[in-house]
C-alpha cells in the first residue's frame, strides 16, 4: 500500500527503475537502473511507457513534448524508462493520498 514507501523514488527504487548510485566526494555517479523488485511489474510498467510513446502523434500538450524532447535527448529506451518510473510514482501518490487521478486536459 501507499503507507508503506516515504515517498515517490523509493518506489521507484523498489520496482528498480532508477539509477544505482556510485557517488563521493560530492560527485554523483550514476549507473544504469537496478532492475531489483518484481520483474512483471517493471516489464508491464515499461511496455506501459513504451505505449504512452507510440500514441504520441503530433499532441501539444506539456507532457506530449516533455517526452519528445526526452527521446531526443536521450534515446527512446531511456525514455521509456523515465516514464514508467514517472507512471510509478503517480501510482504511490494516488494510494498514497487516496484521491482518483485527474488526468488534465490539453489546453491550447
Amino acid at each position: 500500500a501507499g503507507h508503506d514507501f516515504r515517498n515517490g523514488r523509493q518506489v521507484a527504487a523498489w520496482i528498480g527503475l532508477t539509477p544505482s548510485q556510485y557517488s563521493s566526494g560530492g560527485k554523483e555517479r550514476l549507473g544504469t537502473i537496478t532492475k531489483t523488485g518484481d520483474a512483471y511489474l517493471r516489464n508491464l510498467l515499461v511496455l506501459g511507457a513504451r505505449s504512452v510513446m507510440a500514441s504520441l502523434g503530433d499532441k501539444q500538450d506539456r507532457f506530449s513534448r516533455w517526452v519528445r524532447n526526452l527521446v531526443e535527448r536521450r534515446g527512446y529506451w531511456r525514455t521509456a524508462v523515465a516514464i514508467a518510473a514517472k507512471n510509478a510514482r503517480l501510482a504511490w501518490a494516488t494510494l498514497k493520498y487516496g484521491e482518483a487521478f485527474k488526468h488534465e486536459p490539453a489546453t491550447a
